[in-house]
């Protein structure tokens, strides 16, 4: 754990309608030092609080009740309504077949953390999502942060050979 990061200034709101679920990213996000976090069991709950307050970084459980995570992510990154387009979203899931973090990353997810997780694993996704911020992309058919995240050293006409 490299970067000193204070959680302290940091605001989260965790949405996840499973209280021992809800409790472990709590407890996690306060152990790394976080102070100001708040937690609700629906998408339409965290819209509210997303409206009416100052929240730095979401944490979505993937399976919600009457909305799940990914329609969740759909209406922050592409609704007229959203109440933050920009704010990082890290998505929970026991799904983490490659179908399913693909599906998340083209709907504009910040980062994605399989469950089970530890403490290194969480902190490891807010890191990225704090010290090495991606900028947002528009393209019509996407917005979200830039999915593109390999960097390539090599900068001359040949350079796509390099992804072989």
């Amino acid at each position: 754990m490299n970067a000193k990061i204070d959680f302290s200034k940091i605001s989260f709101l965790i949405v996840d309608g499973d209280k021992i679920s809800a409790q472990v990213v709590y407890d996690t996000l306060a152990y790394l030092g976080a102070s100001h976090i708040q937690r609700v069991k629906t998408p339409n709950d965290a819209f509210d609080v997303l409206r009416s307050e100052k929240i730095d970084i979401v944490v979505c459980e993937w399976r919600l009740r009457g909305m799940d995570g990914l329609e969740f992510l759909d209406v922050m990154r592409n609704s007229t309504n959203s109440p933050n387009r920009f704010i990082p979203v890290i998505m929970l899931t026991a799904h983490s077949e490659h179908r399913y973090v693909t599906t998340a990353r083209d709907l504009g997810i910040t980062e994605f953390l399989a469950k089970p997780f530890n403490a290194k694993a969480l902190y490891s996704r807010l890191v990225s999502v704090i010290a090495r911020p991606r900028r947002f992309i528009n393209t019509g058919t996407y917005f979200g942060p830039d999915r593109r995240r390999r960097q390539v050293q090599f900068d001359g006409p040949d350079r796509r050979s390099l992804d072989e």
